[in-house]
C-alpha cells in the first residue's frame, strides 16, 4: 500500500498539463488548454486540461481524471505502475514500507501547505505597510504589478511577527515547515535570556527580508527566500529541506513562467530572485533561478520535459565560467538530439537585472541570439585549458575529453564533437571511438564490481532489493537459444555498460533472439503478452521467467543506457545466480534497444517470439524423426508440430 500522503505529494509536484501534453498535442484555450481526446476518434477537439485545477476532463466521451489516471487510461499501467512512473519523473522514492497513520500523514501535510499559504497572505500584507521595504523595491525598479504577480512580501524585524498572524504560535507545523526555529538544546535558554532579554525557545526564521514565495506545479506556496535589505548575511536566506520544499530540486518562478515556456519553448536558466522578477517586468517572462544551489541533474530533467532550449545565464566574469563548466558537465548525460543547452555570458558590470532594465527586453533577445551551444563551450574551453598546438597539448586536450563525450547520449551530438575532436587532435574517428569505449569499459568495470559486491551483501544478509517472481518459473522442454546457448565464461568482457556512456554494440557480436527479447520486454513494458500463449512451450526458459517476473521491465520508456543498466543490476542482484550469467550478454544488446521506437519494438518483440517457437520445433522435429516416429503419439505429436510451424510461417499464428 503506497501511503496517501505520499501520492499527494506526488500530485502535488506533477503538472497534469506536462504529462498529458507529452501524449497529446495540447492549444492554450483560455485559461486552460485543449486537443484531440486520445480516449476516442474525433475531428473536433472536446478535450480540456486545467493547470489551475489538475485534471484534464472530455465532453465527447467523459473521460476525466489526474495524471496518474490520465497514465492508466493511455498507457495501459497499473495503478502503481503509474505512481512509480509519475514519481521517477519527480525525483521520488516510492515508500515500499507501510505508512502506520496515512491519513494523518496527510492531515499534516495539508496543514503545512496551509500554514506556507497563511505565511505568505500576512508577508504580503505587510509589504504593503512597510514604507522602507517599498522604497527598496522601488529603488530596485520593481512595480507594483510585478510585485503582485509573484505575490512578493515583506517579513517584519520581529522575533515573534508571524505570532500576529497564528494564533498557535507553538503548532509544530511551523517548526517542520520551516517558517520558525525552535532551539534544539533548551538549556541554551540562558543565554538567550541574557542577550535579549527572553528565553526564546522558537522565534521566526525571517526576519526584516523581502520575501519571495516558491511554489509548486499547482501554485500552492511550499518555501520562501528571504533577501536582506541592508547589509547583513546571508544576502539570502531559503527555507530549509522540509516535508514539502528541497531547494536541489526546486527552481524559483518556475509555477510563474509555466505559460511563457511553453508559448517560448525555451527557458532562461539565472542566478537569483530579483533577475527573475526583473527580467519578468520587462518581457522575458520564461526566466527561473536556482535557490542558491548549482544547477543540478533534477532541474535539468524538470526543464527538458517542458521545452527544447535551456539556455544558462551568468556574468562574464571567473565565477561565472566555473559556474557554467558546472553547469555543462551536468547537462552532458542530458543532450540528446532535439533538446539544446546554451550559454549566455554577460558582460563584466552586469547581471541578469541590470542588463534587462539597461537593454530591455530587445536587447536580452539579441544576446539569446548570440548564445554559445554546449558544443562550442565545450571545446573552448578545453583547447583555452589545454591548448592544441604541440603533440603534449593534444594529448592533454585528447584525454580530458574522453570522460566528457562518454558522458554524452548516443546521439548525432556526440559524432559531431568526436569528429571535432579528432580533426584537433589528428587521430580518427575510429580511435577516438575505441578511447571512448575503453573509459566506459574501465567506468562499467568498476560499477559492476560495487554492484556485484553489494548485491552479494544483500543475498548474504538475505535482503532482496529486486523483484520476486508472480509464479515459479516455467520450464521449457525444448529450449533453444536459452538455457541450452547458456552465456559461456570465454565470451569477451562487454565494454558497453557504463551507466553514463552509450555507444554502439560491437558488430563482430551479433545480438540474439533471446537477448532481442530480453532487453525489449526490459525496455517496454507494454509488449509483454496480455494473454497466455501455446507457443509458451517452445520458448527460452529465462524469457519465460523474464515475463513473470514483477518488475523486470523498467517503467520509464524514455530511459537512457544508464536506467536500463541500473535496473539490469537490479535484476541481478535480485536473483545472481540466475541472472548474472545473462548480465554481459544483455548489456551488450542495452544500446542496441534505444535505437528502437515503441512501434518497431513491438514488431520485433513479436518477430523474436515467432523465430524462438519455430527453431524450437524445428528441433523438436528432427529430434522425433531421428528417432523413428515409431509410436501412434511420435506420429501424432510429429503432426501436430508440423501444423503449428506452418502456422507461425504463414503468418496465421498472432500473438497479443
Amino acid at each position: 500500500m503506497i501511503p496517501q500522503s505520499f501520492i499527494q505529494e506526488l500530485l502535488d509536484r506533477t503538472d497534469v498539463v506536462e504529462v498529458v501534453g507529452a501524449h497529446v498535442r495540447l492549444k492554450k484555450a483560455g485559461a486552460n488548454y485543449s486537443g484531440l481526446c486520445p480516449f476516442h476518434g474525433e475531428k473536433t477537439p472536446s478535450f480540456t486540461v486545467s493547470p489551475s485545477k489538475q485534471f484534464y476532463h472530455c465532453f465527447g466521451c467523459g473521460a476525466h481524471g489526474s495524471a496518474i489516471g490520465f497514465l492508466m487510461e493511455h498507457l495501459g499501467l497499473g495503478y502503481v505502475e503509474a505512481i512509480e512512473t509519475l514519481a521517477q519523473q519527480q525525483g521520488l522514492t516510492v515508500p515500499k514500507e507501510r505508512e502506520a497513520k496515512p491519513v494523518q500523514a496527510l492531515d499534516e501535510r495539508k496543514s503545512m501547505l496551509e500554514a506556507m499559504a497563511k505565511a505568505a497572505d500576512f508577508y504580503r500584507a505587510r509589504l504593503k505597510d512597510s514604507d522602507r521595504a517599498i522604497h527598496y523595491l522601488r529603488k530596485r525598479g520593481l512595480e507594483g504589478r510585478t510585485a503582485a504577480r509573484f505575490s512578493l512580501g515583506y517579513a517584519p524585524g520581529g522575533w515573534h511577527a508571524l505570532e500576529a498572524c497564528f494564533a498557535e504560535y507553538r503548532s509544530p507545523f511551523l517548526v517542520q515547515s520551516g517558517l520558525l526555529i525552535e532551539r534544539e538544546n533548551p538549556q541554551d535558554a540562558a543565554d538567550g535570556e541574557s542577550r535579549h532579554g527572553q528565553a526564546r525557545e522558537r522565534w521566526d526564521r525571517f526576519r526584516d527580508r523581502i520575501m519571495f514565495p516558491i511554489r509548486n506545479p499547482r501554485g500552492q506556496v511550499i518555501g520562501f527566500g528571504g533577501r536582506v535589505i541592508d547589509q547583513g548575511e546571508p544576502k539570502y536566506l531559503n527555507s530549509p529541506e522540509t516535508p514539502l520544499f528541497s531547494k536541489g530540486r526546486e527552481l524559483y518562478g518556475l509555477y510563474e513562467a509555466r505559460e511563457a515556456l511553453r508559448r517560448e519553448n525555451q527557458v532562461l536558466v539565472v542566478e537569483g530572485y530579483m533577475d527573475v522578477v526583473m527580467l519578468a517586468q520587462h518581457g522575458v517572462d520564461y526566466a527561473v533561478a536556482t535557490l542558491g544551489t548549482a544547477t543540478s541533474l533534477e532541474h535539468l530533467s524538470k526543464l527538458i520535459k517542458l521545452v527544447d532550449r535551456v539556455v544558462f545565464c551568468f556574468d562574464g566574469d571567473a565565477a561565472g565560467r566555473r559556474a557554467a563548466w558546472k553547469a555543462l558537465n551536468t547537462a552532458l548525460p542530458l543532450a540528446i538530439d532535439g533538446k539544446r543547452f546554451e550559454f549566455l555570458f554577460l558582460p563584466p558590470e552586469h547581471d541578469p537585472d541590470s542588463f534587462v532594465r539597461s537593454e530591455g527586453a530587445a536587447g536580452m533577445a539579441k544576446a539569446l541570439d548570440r548564445s554559445e551551444p554546449l558544443s562550442a563551450c565545450l571545446m573552448r574551453e578545453l583547447v583555452q585549458t589545454h591548448g592544441e598546438n604541440s603533440a603534449e597539448d593534444r594529448s592533454a586536450l585528447l584525454a580530458a575529453a574522453i570522460p566528457l563525450l562518454t558522458q554524452l547520449p548516443l546521439a548525432a551530438l556526440r559524432m559531431q564533437l568526436s569528429r571535432e575532436l579528432a580533426d584537433r587532435v589528428h587521430i580518427g574517428m575510429n580511435e577516438v571511438n575505441q578511447l571512448v569505449q575503453q573509459h566506459a569499459a574501465q567506468r562499467a568495470k568498476r560499477q559492476s564490481l560495487q554492484q556485484q559486491s553489494l548485491g552479494q551483501r544483500q543475498v548474504e544478509s538475505g535482503k532482496r532489493t529486486g523483484f520476486q517472481s508472480k509464479s515459479s518459473s516455467y520450464r521449457s522442454n525444448a529450449g533453444v537459444d536459452g538455457d541450452a546457448l547458456a552465456p559461456e565464461a570465454s565470451l569477451r568482457p562487454s565494454a558497453y555498460a557504463s551507466s553514463q556512456a552509450q555507444v554502439l554494440a560491437p558488430r563482430h557480436q551479433a545480438i540474439s533472439l533471446i537477448e532481442k527479447a530480453l532487453v525489449l520486454l526490459l525496455r517496454f513494458p507494454r509488449l509483454n503478452l496480455r494473454e497466455p500463449s501455446s507457443l509458451q512451450a517452445f520458448w527460452p526458459e529465462i524469457l519465460v521467467e523474464a515475463m513473470k517476473l514483477d518488475g523486470f521491465s523498467i517503467t520509464d520508456q524514455g530511459s537512457d543506457l544508464a536506467a536500463l543498466s541500473l535496473h539490469l543490476d537490479q535484476v541481478c542482484a535480485a536473483n545472481p545466480d540466475r541472472w548474472a550469467p545473462w548480465r554481459k550478454r544483455l548489456n551488450r544488446a542495452l544500446a542496441w534497444v534505444l535505437l528502437i521506437d515503441e512501434r518497431a519494438a513491438r514488431s520485433e518483440f513479436q518477430g523474436a517470439l515467432l523465430q524462438l517457437a519455430d527453431q524450437s520445433i524445428r528441433v523438436a522435429i528432427d529430434q522425433l524423426v531421428q528417432e523413428g516416429l515409431t509410436s501412434a503419439d511420435d506420429r501424432e505429436r510429429y503432426e501436430a508440430l508440423v501444423a503449428q510451424r506452418r502456422a507461425i510461417r504463414s503468418g496465421e499464428t498472432t500473438l497479443t
